[in-house]
């Protein structure tokens, strides 16, 4: 069961928890237990709750990237908060850590991203091709060390493994992603990807939702976490 400090936002319809690098959002072929496993035990344990807890699964994170996963409670909340998650509604804001600066410190990156369902993996292009939909984010440079640089990302579509294929078509890798290019992996086989912010209209409320998650807590991320906060 995971624990409470680990819950970022809760009321009777959604729950939203910060997701560890390496924890499944949701079943796969692996048949490793998930973290919709554990959210479902903390329900039934906090609130006492007999027989099967209920949780549906609006969105994803990639197996390796940490951060905010918004998990439904209600059949409704579900239908509402995946149409939402399927429009530009839903502001989505990740850090990145990386090996090096773009040549811009700020700008857009659009592509056309190609997947590889095979190799599990995209493939982004700044030509159309066939079967390729078109890909947008926003980034900025907030910080930089001497070895790494934190990105933060407004994403502007959702496409498979879409930062991870962007930052590698201008020759940007995140550490730990040895799929897209880095150069080694990271001891906890996660990649430095965080799911930040999200920002949203309340499906049941109608109210503004804006849910922040701090990163992992490994020596680079915190060092950078204060570099952040001390500005």
């Amino acid at each position: 069961m995971i624990g409470s400090e680990r819950i970022l936002y809760i009321d009777n319809h959604l729950i939203a928890v910060n997701k560890l690098p390496g924890e499944l959002v949701q079943g796969d072929e692996t048949g490793d237990r998930t973290l919709a496993d554990d959210v479902k035990e903390y329900l039934k344990v906090t609130f006492g709750k007999p027989g099967n807890v209920y949780l549906g699964i609006p969105h994803r994170l990639d197996r390796p990237t940490s951060g905010i996963v918004v998990y439904c409670r209600t059949d409704k909340a579900l239908s509402r908060m995946t149409a939402l998650f399927r429009t530009s509604d839903v502001k989505k804001t990740y850090w990145a850590i990386v090996d090096r600066k773009p040549e811009r410190e700020e700008g857009e990156l659009v592509h056309y991203i190609t997947r590889d369902s095979v190799q599990n993996r995209s493939i982004a292009s700044s030509k159309e091709r066939k079967g390729s939909k078109i890909a947008k984010l926003s980034y900025r440079l907030i910080a930089s060390s001497d070895n790494y640089h934190l990105l933060e990302i407004d994403l502007h579509t959702g496409r498979h493994h879409q930062i991870r294929a962007q930052l590698a078509a201008i020759g940007v890798h995140i550490k730990g992603d040895l799929k897209y290019g880095a150069a080694r992996s990271n001891p906890d086989g996660g990649i430095c990807l965080h799911a930040r912010r999200v920002s949203f209209i309340h499906p049941v409320k109608k109210e503004r939702v804006t849910i922040v998650a701090d990163p992992p807590h490994t020596s680079l991320w915190e060092w950078f976490l204060e570099r952040v906060q001390a500005y």
